[in-house]
């Protein structure tokens, strides 16, 4: 039914539990981990359990990204649906069978992410599903908050595939994840083509999954981390808004460029950023052909998805 898909880098620290969570779940699952060339003592580690039969390593030799990385472990699973998991994450024993439970409800659903909350003391939420806006900015509108927060089950413009579920037909028919991000908004730019293609992507609370976060990265801001989400955003938003959306958002979308620019300068940021736009544009120049095809059919859902834009700016701005 279900296949575990969880890219490794470096997770030694954190990988031990998360592979223990998933052995512990209600609803058992294939596991395959695929390894983005670590260094660490994870890889030996991980042969060895592939050994025992626990699960199926893929090595891939060298950091090929989240995106890549998750997609050979899509292209290597046969069950219908596949969830993906960070190596620095540790799910409740429920967490599959809910994710599962609620993506089964409709054939339209298309992924379904779990309510990830912080590991750190007090244990804030993480993410809860994430929403995109006109001013060009993905945001998850509980994070940081307290656990209590977010207990319904709502629609999303994306799931966090940190720990999400996904139907594996849907993500071939779309085209999978795009390796061109890297890591961080590929699981936005995923999410929207599934919705321009008229599907749902949904949050549930239920599901609880406990995260680390920038195990990888090192910390929330970095300049790896803010450069590549900027190239990121200006890719994303030409491959998935067509002319007339891009004209329509211009004004946000300026300023939310402007604001960005001012609040990574003051974290001395600020060239990271500047030169993440400019990597950006080289991607839409060298991955055009990535581009969604807008024809009439997507129509409606292109504009309901730019209702979503403007109400997830109040949203956002009102914090």
């Amino acid at each position: 039914m279900i296949t575990t898909i969880i890219p490794n880098y470096n997770g030694m620290r954190y990988l031990p539990a998360c592979i223990e969570a998933m052995q512990r779940q209600t609803l058992p699952s294939a596991l395959i981990v695929v390894d983005n060339g670590s260094t660490d003592n994870s890889l030996p580690w991980l042969r060895d359990l592939s050994q025992q039969g626990i699960l199926t390593l893929i090595e891939l030799g060298k950091n090929t990204g989240f995106a890549h990385a998750v997609n050979v472990g899509i292209e290597a699973a046969d069950t219908p649906f596949v969830l993906l998991l960070n190596d620095d994450t540790e799910p409740t024993p429920e967490m599959t069978a809910y994710l599962y439970r609620r993506i089964r409800m409709s054939g339209r659903n298309f992924s379904v992410g779990a309510k990830m909350l912080s590991m750190r003391e007090g244990h804030p939420i993480d993410d809860c599903g994430d929403l995109f806006c006109a001013l060009g900015w993905a945001f998850s509108p509980g994070r940081d908050r307290d656990n209590s927060w977010y207990n319904k089950p709502v629609p999303v413009t994306s799931a966090c595939a940190g720990a999400a579920i996904y139907r594996r037909d849907v993500l071939k028919e779309i085209g999978g994840f795009d390796d061109a991000h890297f890591c961080y908004l590929e699981d936005v730019d995923v999410g929207l083509r599934a919705r321009i293609h008229g599907y749902r992507n949904l949050y549930e609370p239920q599901a609880v999954c406990y995260h680390a976060g920038s195990a990888t990265s090192g910390s929330r801001y970095n300049l790896f981390k803010e450069r590549l989400t900027a190239a990121n955003t200006v890719y994303l938003l030409y491959k998935n808004l067509p002319d007339w959306q891009l004209f329509l958002n211009a004004p946000l979308l300026l300023a939310g460029f402007v604001i960005k620019a001012v609040y990574f300068a003051r974290k001395g940021l600020g060239r990271a950023y500047a030169a993440g736009l400019v990597d950006g544009l080289r991607k839409c120049a060298a991955h055009a052909d990535r581009r969604v095809s807008f024809t009439d059919d997507k129509l409606l859902a292109l504009c309901g998805l730019q209702w979503e834009y403007w109400v997830n700016c109040i949203r956002r701005l009102a914090g």
